[in-house]
């Protein structure tokens, strides 16, 4: 070992600003700041649908809420961030119709929006990234415009979560910074 390799071997890594401090980057105990928050991630997650297919989401808290940060990747990339809901908020007919029929209504109404039924899909979940992956299910809906989304995802027979959220672009997210570097 030369005295260059010496005094390299105290040197931290460095980030780089351009390259490594980008969305799809963060990792859990990275801060950014959207919708005048400052968000930390507090979990990194991927859905595997199969063939290949995943998305990728990012659990970001502030001082009063949970978000949702997800990438879908289908000829181009496709951003949204969500948000829980109780899933009776949708109504009991939503909930039967699912158990009876194995899917739910076409068309749901929730807060006065109408959503409309755009992809159905089921696969594995891994929480922060590790297996095994839960089973689900996931029902995605839209608005007319394309500007509100909502999301039911089945856990188990009757176990059923609930996300409501708008598409969002990347710009939208600033000054992504790493708790530390390790």
């Amino acid at each position: 070992m030369g005295i260059k390799d010496w005094f390299k071997k105290d040197k931290k890594p460095t980030l780089d600003p351009l390259t490594d401090l980008t969305l799809v980057n963060m990792k859990v105990g990275y801060f950014v700041d959207y919708d005048m928050k400052t968000w930390e991630v507090t979990a990194v997650n991927w859905y595997d649908f199969g063939e290949g297919d995943r998305s990728y989401e990012w659990q970001l808290k502030s001082a009063d809420s949970t978000v949702y940060l997800e990438l879908e990747s289908d000829d181009e990339e496709y951003w949204s961030i969500s948000w829980k809901i109780p899933f009776a908020k949708l109504g009991a007919a939503v909930k039967e119709h699912i158990l009876e029929e194995e899917d739910p209504p076409d068309e749901i109404e929730y807060e006065g929006a109408v959503y409309y039924l755009e992809e159905t899909s089921g696969g594995h979940f891994f929480k922060d990234g590790l297996p095994p992956g839960k089973e689900f299910l996931r029902w995605s809906y839209e608005d007319d415009a394309g500007e509100k989304l909502l999301e039911i995802e089945q856990w188990g027979e009757e176990d059923f979560e609930t996300t409501t959220g708008v598409p969002v672009e990347e710009y939208h997210f600033s000054n992504i910074l790493p708790r530390e570097i390790k």
